[in-house]
């Protein structure tokens, strides 16, 4: 099973970071579910930023808690820094 780390851009400009098995469903959810995460309910639609696939579920995590400690700049620039 794959393990994801996403970054989305929500309408009012701020980011969301979070862990996934699948982010097309997750980002699908975040858009029109219920169980969208409570910070992306208010700030539909999401747009993906950013993705990274891990190989355990144990990086995925590890990796969305150093992504979620990074400053928006840093966020921003994460694509760059991966090229």
């Amino acid at each position: 099973m794959a393990h994801f780390v996403y970054i989305v851009t929500c309408v009012d400009g701020t980011l969301y970071t979070g862990y996934t098995t699948d982010v097309a469903r997750r980002i699908t959810e975040h858009n029109g579910t219920t169980t969208a995460a409570k910070y992306t309910r208010g700030r539909r639609p999401v747009k993906l930023f950013h993705s990274e696939k891990l190989a355990t579920r144990g990086h995925a995590l590890r990796r969305e808690a150093e992504i979620k400690k990074m400053s928006r700049v840093e966020k921003l620039n994460i694509k760059k820094s991966l090229s």
